[in-house]
């Protein structure tokens, strides 16, 4: 397929700039990928449609605080650092990306903090706007860990969310169930997940696989190419657990619906599959890019937000739920004033039957 196929207009009001008040309270559109018709609901009701053993599969990365805004020596000039990862632990390196780059050389040194407590030295290029940065810090590395994120903020895609930081944000711009720190953006579909919408999907039998991506900022980079199959994606290291194995192959196995929370779970489990259609254990990193058309193995249901134009997000959702049902279904959220984005609302992509007028309880459609 062609990048100009997957560009919509989207105007900027659409566009999400807060969470809902309530975490299950956004919207939820329901696409029946069998029959292409849809479904208004509020998230929390997408209870309905899952029942006893049927599995969710959530990426439980941890978002950290990356974005420092530091000062260069002697000029004073205002420069933001965004950290990508941790290089040495010992030596303090870290990988980031650097603005304005042209700015930032090889020796420069940059001074974070009100006192100026946090220097930080860099040694390398590494891309246009990439850097590797030493730290200077005398101290034990979980102290420095910690200093390091007080001076940092809720690394919000100002791409998307176009406002300053909010208090708000450290605890929205997370999951509720994020363990494992590794991330710089949210895997957004599990934003919508509560506490008290978990344990009533707990209540009715249903079990949760974790799984872990570290997601990067190549969910947010431009596709420069018209051609899709030239498109090279960002890695993003990655984590499928035996216990995570276990849940999903047994409900493939008896033939159970498996859903996949977002796009970072799907690139996940897609990535590591035997011949026979099974999740398999991996630990590594993964830089598969999905567009359609594409055969999916492992999950049948996909829950994911209302993503930008020209995404490799919207991609993914669109190889899954169908091109043309998907682009269908942006067009009808734009008319029913739906909101886009990271905190926007959600949609829920299933071959569940619609339920039809006389049906009791979702657990009664086959």
């Amino acid at each position: 397929m062609k990048l100009s196929q997957f560009k919509f207009k989207l105007p900027e009001e659409k566009i999400a700039l807060h969470p809902t008040k309530y975490r299950d309270e956004s919207r939820l559109m329901v696409l029946h990928r069998k029959t292409g018709e849809i479904e208004h609901k509020m998230f929390k009701d997408i209870l309905e449609y899952f029942d006893d053993k049927d599995v969710f599969i959530f990426n439980d990365t941890k978002v950290f605080p990356a974005r420092l805004y530091g000062n260069k020596e002697k000029t004073g000039a205002r420069i933001e650092v965004f950290l990508l990862r941790e290089l040495n632990e010992e030596l303090r390196l870290w990988d980031v990306l650097v603005d304005p780059a042209r700015k930032i050389r090889i020796g420069n040194k940059l001074y974070f903090g009100d006192d100026d407590s946090m220097v930080a030295e860099v040694i390398d290029n590494t891309t246009s706007r990439g850097r590797t940065l030493r730290f200077l810090y005398d101290g034990p590395h979980d102290e420095f860990k910690k200093a390091l994120y007080a001076l940092g903020e809720t690394p919000l895609p100002h791409s998307i969310i176009n406002r300053p930081v909010e208090d708000e944000d450290a605890e929205r711009f997370q999951s509720i169930f994020a363990r494992n720190e590794g991330a710089v953006t949210a895997p957004t579909a599990s934003l919508h997940f509560s506490r008290e919408l978990m344990k009533r999907m707990e209540i009715k039998g249903i079990d949760f696989a974790y799984i872990t991506l570290h997601a990067g900022l190549g969910n947010f980079r431009d596709i420069d190419v018209e051609d899709l199959t030239k498109h090279k994606t960002d890695s993003e290291q990655m984590i499928v657990s035996p216990e995570a194995v276990k849940i999903v192959n047994h409900a493939k196995d008896t033939n159970k619906q498996v859903c996949a929370v977002g796009t970072t779970v799907m690139r996940a489990i897609e990535s590591t599959v035997s011949t026979d259609g099974h999740l398999k254990e991996y630990e590594g990193w993964t830089n598969k890019f999905i567009f359609p058309p594409y055969d999916f193995t492992v999950a049948n249901s996909m829950i994911s937000n209302f993503h930008m134009p020209l995404s490799t997000l919207l991609m993914i959702v669109a190889a899954f739920g169908g091109y043309e049902q998907v682009m269908g279904a942006y067009d009808v959220a734009l008319q029913e004033g739906y909101r886009f984005g990271t905190y926007g609302d959600a949609m829920l992509i299933t071959d569940r039957p619609l339920k039809k007028e006389g049906d009791t309880d979702a657990k009664d459609i086959k």
